[in-house]
Parts: C-alpha cells; structure tokens; sequence
C-alpha cells in the first residue's frame, strides 16, 4: 500500500534532513584531516578533532549526525507498513545522537593528564553513541523483515549492521589496535550504511 500525500511528504522531509546532516558531517571530518596536519590521522582517534584548533567544526558535525540519525529513523518508520512500525530503532537512534551531542562537548582526557569528570563522560557518551547507533540499526533491519517492502533491504541491511555492532566491541577490546584508524574504521562502516539505508529510503520516498 503506498504512503498517503502528507506521509509521502514527511518522509521527504526527513529523508533530506537525513542527507544534509550526513554530508554535513563527512565533508567536515573530510576538511578536518586537512585542516589538522599536527594529528596523525592513524593513531589520532576522532575525539583529538575536538580539541584546539577547529574544534567547533566537528561539535557542529557531531549535532548534525545525531539530528541526521534521528531523521532516518523517523523516516524509516514513516515508510514502513504499520504492522513493522517500531519506536525502538527511532529511541535508539535519538540516544545515539542525545549522547554523540554529549560527547561533542566533553572533552577526552589527553595523554598524561590526570583523569576528570568531563573525560569519564566523553568516554561513557562515546561508547553509548557507538552502542546506541549500531544496535538501533540491527533493530531497523530486523523491521525490514517485517514489511514485504523493505524484506530484500535485509539481505545486506541486517548482515551489515551486525558487523558494525561486532566491530565496536573489537575496537573497545583490542587495545593495541591504531587507535585513530581503527576508530575512523568502525565510523565508516556505521556511516556506510547510513548512506545506503537513506538511499534506499529515498528511491521508496519518489
């Protein structure tokens, strides 16, 4: 059955806030690497971004992914039949992007320096943002099995979300992993199927 016209339009809507804010945030991280030549861009993980120059930037990318995660999840749940709706994927994804937001402005502890109360919550918001993020996206691709339009989506949607929930417990375990590469590794992968999910919603949403 397809969406009515004031559905259809919702899901437009969140589908291109979706893509605005994810491009907002990978051509910042993009100008980021080039704008910071003092960071190692192997073993400088993703929170160095945030501190001294430019950091603003990549504050301001952080929000734009979590308003960018929450809008395709909206999105989603708009385009699914009501028998797959969930509020479970959107919830998780509002939490991945209410604790991507936290840790945008709670500076990591650097190398050296006595442990704080802000560097225990970037650390907890960080993690929770990788949990949150990847665990809603198995969740939305267990939807996709649940409405006969979505099901094919499944295929790679569900095999890929599970790998990316895998790849955050192997980077917080793995402790002698690069930690910038292997951190920008897992980012990109997330990112990934952000990118084809929100292509997938769009080619429905036309």
């Amino acid at each position: 059955m397809s969406a009515s016209p004031d559905r259809s339009v919702a899901i437009r809507r969140a589908t291109a806030v979706a893509a605005a804010s994810l491009a907002l945030f990978l051509m910042a991280c993009i100008a980021l690497h080039l704008l910071r030549p003092d960071l190692d861009p192997v073993d400088s993980q993703m929170s160095l971004y945030l501190i001294g120059a430019w950091g603003p930037l990549l504050q301001s990318a952080y929000v734009a992914l979590g308003i960018g995660m929450v809008a395709l999840g909206w999105g989603l749940r708009l385009a699914h039949a009501p028998a797959a709706r969930s509020a479970a994927a959107l919830l998780l994804f509002a939490l991945a992007g209410t604790s991507l937001s936290i840790t945008a402005y709670a500076w990591m502890d650097l190398p050296g320096v006595n442990r704080s109360m802000e560097g225990l919550i970037h650390g907890v918001s960080a993690q929770g943002a990788f949990l949150f993020a990847t665990t809603g996206m198995a969740v939305q691709a267990l939807n996709f099995l649940r409405d006969p339009r979505w099901r094919r989506a499944a295929r790679w949607a569900l095999p890929w979300a599970l790998l990316c929930f895998a790849s955050v417990w192997v980077l917080a375990l793995w402790r002698d992993a690069p930690r910038g590469l292997a951190q920008k590794t897992v980012i990109v992968l997330i990112l990934g199927w952000m990118v084809c999910t929100l292509r997938a919603l769009w080619m429905r949403a036309r």
